[in-house]
């Protein structure tokens, strides 16, 4: 399969590094110095499954240049993924399937409405993983999962095949639920509860499980999206805030969000696509979310800031 990734950073870097570790021919489409230092120096990756470095790497800017590929998986930041979606037509051709692994529930429409329901997957990753410099990507935690699926539930070629691809690849456990909207969701009722408590106490999820003030913060949040979940028809019952806490627990105790990373250096973040999306669901759905709704707005102001929208010192 030719794959491209769609945003190579900490996140895509590791997956499609992965990838074409295995084998697989790889294309990452990132931009800047990152991109230059991949060009130049190929990507090397720290990673507790193991170091690797790939030298020479395909990558590139311009997605016209890239052509039609077989598959796109898409690694942006969430609030990213329309802008994303318009660039990436160049490369979607007849065959082409698109697999979002954005935190958030919303990318898999949001890419629908610009390449057409049939090119859509849903899909979801767990990793903690940082771009250290250009071209250098540290993973530090969680033993890295992938999960897609197509978003009616269809057993097809195309699922099996990507599968194949990624169990080629060391480092990497696959999953392919047999509800992928629901296994997004439970991605979902992890990451916006998880990302919203450290951006708005600063603190990382050892100090955030271990008080017993914000351990029960942590379980009103869950408890409110597993609320949104069901009030929106998604398969989600009570085992999965239990598993997500365990989960929780299992995390090395300096473990932060990448949201919860961008807030504190005062770059743009997820916050619109986690918590806001929380809000927003919730008012069209009719369920409360007063806890996500105090954490949006508690950071909307630092979020406007960071995107120039506003000043303040």
């Amino acid at each position: 399969m030719r794959i491209a990734i769609f945003g190579a950073g900490a996140v895509g870097g590791y997956f499609g590094g992965r990838l074409a570790e295995a084998g697989q021919d790889v294309v990452m489409i990132a931009r800047g110095d990152h991109l230059q230092a991949m060009q130049k120096n190929g990507l090397r990756v720290q990673s507790i499954e193991g170091d690797f470095v790939i030298h020479p790497v395909q990558a590139s800017d311009d997605p016209t240049a890239v052509g039609v590929v077989d598959a796109i998986v898409v690694t942006v930041k969430a609030w990213q993924v329309p802008q994303a979606a318009v660039a990436m037509r160049p490369m979607v051709g007849p065959a082409t399937f698109v697999v979002p692994l954005e935190n958030g529930v919303e990318a898999p429409a949001q890419l629908s409405d610009a390449l057409g329901d049939k090119h859509v997957l849903g899909g979801l990753c767990k990793i903690i993983s940082t771009l250290t410099a250009p071209g250098f990507i540290r993973h530090a935690g969680i033993s890295p999962i992938i999960a897609f699926g197509e978003l009616d539930g269809q057993h097809t070629r195309r699922v099996d095949r990507l599968r194949q691809a990624f169990e080629a690849a060391r480092g990497v456990t696959v999953h392919v639920p047999s509800d992928i909207q629901a296994a997004i969701w439970e991605k979902f009722l992890f990451i916006a509860s998880f990302s919203g408590l450290g951006a708005i106490t600063r603190a990382p999820v050892g100090v955030i499980r271990s008080l017993p003030e914000t351990r029960g913060m942590l379980e009103k949040a869950l408890a409110e999206i597993l609320a949104l979940a069901q009030a929106r028809g998604i398969a989600l019952t009570q085992k999965a805030v239990g598993e997500t806490i365990a989960f929780i627990d299992s995390l090395p105790p300096d473990g932060t969000a990448s949201m919860q990373r961008d807030v504190m250096a005062g770059r743009p973040s997820e916050l619109e696509t986690q918590n806001g999306a929380v809000v927003r669901l919730a008012q069209q759905s009719g369920v409360d979310v007063p806890l996500h709704s105090i954490i949006y707005h508690s950071l909307r102001p630092q979020e406007l800031r960071a995107r120039g929208d506003i000043e303040f010192d």
